[in-house]
């Protein structure tokens, strides 16, 4: 595999030297917004204070009389951390075989689970990005290409041009215009209610208060505390934390207006903090920690927290995450996701194909156990 002919088939694509990094003045103000995300991530990639897995840019670009009109964001990957895509059984399944599966190329935004444009342009560039990711890897030699959380048109497209589909299950809340947390309270199950009023006075009754500070409030010390509590977390289940202090005070300086931040104190000491990011009518979360274990702080922060903000700001929805079933309890309702999938052996894209049928079997049979077991008083079905 030579990586190099590969970035400079990117290069010549984009017509731009570091492919992998946004630096494209996009119609919409969304994908400018996505841009310095990815511009956040690339930086602390560059500065080294970041832990990049080995996510290697290698983005593929459509030009049109010398300007760059489309761009998928791709990566080559020897791993699938920060995805929230999971492939370990296809990848066991190649090394059965005696195949390799790494490197594979993959559309994304790194560690960001939410659905969003993956293929940047109009359809006919659209159309030619598909083309050109299947080529890509075809050419190098690799395993398959993957395109994670796109949009419902993007998926269609992606589908009629022969890429399999694989479905994932998240858990969103919705504003059904709650006036207040109290409001959204009373639209739950009886039980329901009385546990989330049950967690919430455990925090209270600890001690813990929680700030909220907005956009341009959050000050470098509460980047700072925010990190300590992140890190922390990640080491007392013995990991290591993807992002680096320099990422978020990175997205501080440079999406100030998007980013909430919750901190919990006790006894005058800051203890635990969470932040999400809001965009549009949605906000997104979280990433959060903790200095000190307080039972149900974590509710507090990641949840609660975050619930409350959006009814006050009147955002639409509340994406909590990857994954999560216990959020069902606490007001979040299921929500298809979708990924698309391109593999270049067709013995494994004949068997993937018939796994991913049977697996959206099983999808579609859980999602109808969870919305029977709803967290609601009353939850008309949207068909």
């Amino acid at each position: 595999m030579n990586w190099r002919s590969l970035r400079v088939d990117c290069r010549s694509a984009t017509g731009r030297r570091n492919c992998g990094i946004f630096w494209i003045c996009w119609r919409t103000a969304i994908w400018r917004r996505s841009i310095w995300w990815t511009s956040c991530l690339a930086g602390s990639w560059a500065s080294g204070r970041i832990r990049c897995w080995r996510w290697r840019p290698a983005s593929l670009g459509v030009a049109r009389d010398g300007r760059t009109v489309g761009l998928a964001p791709a990566y080559l990957k020897r791993h699938n951390r920060g995805e929230y895509v999971f492939d370990w059984s296809w990848s066991e399944a190649y090394a059965r075989a005696g195949l390799d599966y790494y490197p594979k190329l993959v559309v994304a935004s790194p560690f960001t689970p939410v659905t969003g444009s993956r293929l940047l342009g109009g359809a006919e560039e659209q159309a030619k990005l598909i083309a050109g990711l299947r080529q890509l890897a075809d050419d190098n030699g690799l395993s398959s290409a993957h395109v994670l959380f796109p949009t419902e048109d993007e998926a269609s497209r992606l589908r009629e041009a022969g890429w399999l589909l694989r479905e994932g299950v998240q858990f969103h809340w919705r504003n059904r215009g709650y006036g207040d947390f109290e409001d959204f309270l009373s639209s739950l199950s009886r039980d329901k209610r009385k546990k989330i009023r049950q967690e919430r006075r455990k925090v209270a009754d600890a001690g813990v208060t929680v700030r909220a500070l907005d956009g341009g409030d959050i000050a470098g010390e509460d980047w700072a505390l925010f990190y300590r509590c992140y890190r922390q977390t990640y080491l007392a289940h013995g990991s290591l934390p993807y992002l680096s202090l320099d990422f978020f005070r990175r997205i501080g300086e440079r999406l100030p207006g998007y980013c909430a931040m919750f901190i919990a104190s006790r006894e005058g000491r800051d203890i635990a903090a969470s932040l999400c990011i809001r965009d549009g009518d949605a906000l997104y979360g979280r990433y959060w920690g903790a200095l000190e274990e307080v039972p149900c702080l974590h509710f507090e922060l990641c949840y609660y927290q975050g619930l409350g903000y959006a009814i006050r700001q009147g955002l639409g929805r509340f994406e909590g995450g990857a994954q999560g079933e216990h959020k069902q309890a606490r007001g979040f309702e299921p929500e298809r996701t979708v990924s698309a999938h391109y593999i270049a052996d067709p013995r494994f894209r004949s068997a993937i194909a018939d796994w991913l049928r049977r697996e959206r079997a099983g999808v579609a049979d859980y999602v109808d156990q969870l919305f029977s077991h709803s967290a609601y008083k009353t939850l008309a079905r949207d068909e």
